[in-house]
C-alpha cells in the first residue's frame, strides 16, 4: 500500500499490506513467546535493561524518526521533534523509573490468619493498535508498558503512518528481544478487525474514534477478551471572568491547534464569560491568523496539513455546517490558505456565538475548528463543559489557582489542567470517561493493565 504526502500529495513509500495470515502468524508467534518462551520469565530488572536499552538507541535516532513522522502525516518538523519524538524518547525511561518501583510481589496478612502473596504476572498477549495522529506517543503507551509487564506485543499502526512503526521495529530488532515478542502488522482496516477479534489475544489496547471503539469493545466481548480504549474528545476550555485574554490565547493555540487540531484531547469550545467575550474572541483570532502555514519540514511552520483528503473533505464540511447553524465565523473558512497551492490544508477556523448544542460544540471535527461559547455565571461555565458525550480532557483559565482547582474538581473528565492545557506527564495516569473511553495509560496505572494479580495463600504444613 502507498503512504502519500499530506503536503505534496504523492506517494512516498509502499509498505507491504498484511492479510488474515499475517495476522495469524503475528499473534501464534506472540503466543509462543508467552507460553514456552523467556521473555515473561525474565526478571523484571531483566525486562526492564532491554527496554533502557531500546531508549537509549530510539534517542540517538529521534531525528531521523522525527523527519520520518512529519512526511508522512504532515506534522510540522518543530512539532515532530517537541512532542511526535519528544514524548515518546522522555516516557520510554520514565515507564523503566515506574517499573523499577513497582512491588512485583507483595505479602499480605490474610484475613483468615495464613498470609497471603499477591503476585503480578503478565496478562499475555496484547494487540495494540494506534491512530495516525501521535503515532510514536501512541505506541510507546502501549508497547512499552506492555513489554516490561513481561507481555508479547502485536502492533498494528494506522494505514497513513506505518514508516515511524516500522522504523521502530528496526530498532526493536537492534535491542535483540526473543523471538515473537514483538511484531509489527501494516495493513487497513479489515487486518485490524481480524487481530482485535483473534482468539489468540489476550488484551487488545486501542486508540481511535468512539465509534471505531464500540466496534472493537464489541469484538472483544465475543472472546471476553479484555481491552482497554482512549477514544475521542470534545474538551472545553473554561475561561472564568478573571483570565488574561492574551494568555488564554497563547494557551488554546498550543493545545488546541498543535498537530492541526488533530489532538484527541484538544480544547475546542473555548467558554468565555458573555460579557468579555469581544476580547477573548479577538485576541484568540490574532494568534490564529498569525499562524505560519506551509511545508511540515520548514522549521519555520507553525500548522501543517490535515493527514488526508477525507480528512480535510471532513473539516470543511464542519465548517460549512458552523455558518449554517448560525455561529458567527470570525476568521478562516474552507478556502485553501494564502500562498497554498496544493496539499490537504485547512485554515484556522474560530466561531464566536456559538452554542453548546450545535454539532461544531457536540462532535469531534479533529482540525483546527475552535467554537467560543458565551456563559453567563460559573455555574453554566460548568454546566456546559460537562454538557458533552465526551469526558477525555479540559481546562481551566483564572488568576486565582484555588478556584481553578475546585473548578477542575467539578468536570467530569479522565484528566484537566488549570492555566494549561492537559500535559501528558508519564508518572500520572491518561484516559477518558464517558464516550472518551475507559482504561488508563500511563503512569503506575498504565503498567498495572498489562498485569493480572494473583493470589497465593499460604498455610504452614500440618
Amino acid at each position: 500500500m502507498e503512504v502519500i504526502s499530506p503536503h505534496t500529495e504523492q506517494a512516498i513509500a509502499r509498505v507491504a499490506a498484511a492479510r488474515a495470515a499475517d495476522v495469524d502468524r503475528a499473534v501464534t508467534a506472540a503466543r509462543a513467546a508467552v507460553d514456552d518462551g523467556p521473555w515473561p520469565r525474565f526478571e523484571p530488572g531483566d525486562r526492564i535493561a532491554a527496554v533502557r536499552r531500546l531508549a537509549e538507541i530510539y534517542a540517538a535516532r529521534r531525528d531521523g524518526m522525527a523527519h520520518l513522522i512529519s512526511a508522512e502525516i504532515g506534522a510540522p518538523i518543530g512539532f515532530a521533534e517537541r512532542a511526535q519524538v519528544g514524548l515518546p524518547t522522555m516516557m520510554m525511561p520514565a515507564f523503566c523509573d515506574i517499573a523499577e518501583n513497582y512491588p512485583w510481589n507483595e505479602d499480605r496478612a490474610g484475613f483468615f490468619g495464613a498470609p497471603v502473596r499477591i503476585q503480578k504476572n503478565p496478562v499475555g498477549v496484547v494487540a495494540a493498535i494506534v491512530p495516525w495522529n501521535m503515532p510514536q506517543f501512541l505506541i510507546v503507551t502501549k508497547l512499552i508498558p506492555a513489554l516490561l509487564a513481561g507481555c508479547a506485543v502485536v502492533l498494528k499502526p494506522a494505514p497513513e503512518s506505518p514508516l515511524d512503526a516500522l522504523l521502530l521495529g528496526d530498532m526493536i530488532d537492534e535491542v535483540g528481544l526473543p523471538d515473537g515478542v514483538v511484531s509489527v502488522v501494516t495493513g487497513d482496516a479489515a487486518v485490524g478487525a481480524h487481530l482485535v477479534g483473534h482468539p489468540g489475544v489476550d488484551k487488545v489496547s486501542f486508540t481511535g474514534s468512539s465509534a471505531a471503539g464500540r466496534a472493537v469493545a464489541a469484538a472483544c466481548a465475543a472472546n471476553l477478551t479484555r481491552v482497554s480504549l482512549e477514544l475521542g474528545g470534545k474538551s472545553a476550555a473554561i475561561v472564568l471572568d478573571d483570565a488574561d485574554p492574551e494568555t488564554v490565547a497563547a494557551g488554546v493555540r498550543s493545545a488546541s491547534l498543535s498537530n492541526s487540531g488533530q489532538i484527541c484531547n484538544a480544547l475546542t469550545r473555548i467558554v468565555v464569560p458573555a460579557q468579555r467575550q469581544a476580547e477573548f474572541v479577538d485576541a484568540l483570532a490574532e494568534r490564529m491568523t498569525t499562524l505560519v502555514i506551509g511545508d511540515p519540514a520548514d522549521p519555520a511552520t507553525e500548522l501543517g496539513p490535515l493527514v488526508s483528503r477525507r480528512q480535510q473533505q471532513r473539516v470543511r464540511d464542519y465548517i460549512e455546517l458552523g455558518v449554517r447553524e448560525g455561529a458567527r465565523l470570525v476568521c478562516g473558512g474552507t478556502d485553501l490558505p494564502d500562498g497554498v497551492e496544493r496539499g490537504w490544508y485547512v485554515r484556522p477556523t474560530l466561531f464566536a456565538d456559538a452554542d453548546n448544542a450545535m454539532r461544531i460544540a457536540r462532535e469531534e471535527i479533529f482540525g483546527p475548528v475552535l467554537a467560543v461559547i458565551p456563559y453567563t455565571d460559573e455555574e453554566e461555565a460548568v454546566a456546559i463543559a460537562d454538557d458533552s458525550d465526551y469526558g477525555l480532557a479540559g481546562s481551566v483559565w483564572t488568576e486565582d489557582t484555588e478556584r481553578g482547582i475546585r473548578i477542575a474538581e467539578r468536570v467530569r473528565t479522565g484528566t484537566f489542567g488549570v492555566n494549561q492545557g492537559y500535559t501528558m506527564d508519564p508518572f500520572a495516569p491518561f484516559g477518558g470517561v464517558k464516550d472518551s473511553g475507559y482504561g488508563r495509560e500511563l503512569g503506575r496505572e498504565g503498567l498495572e493493565g498489562y498485569l493480572d494479580s494473583k493470589s497465593i495463600a499460604v498455610a504452614a504444613p500440618r
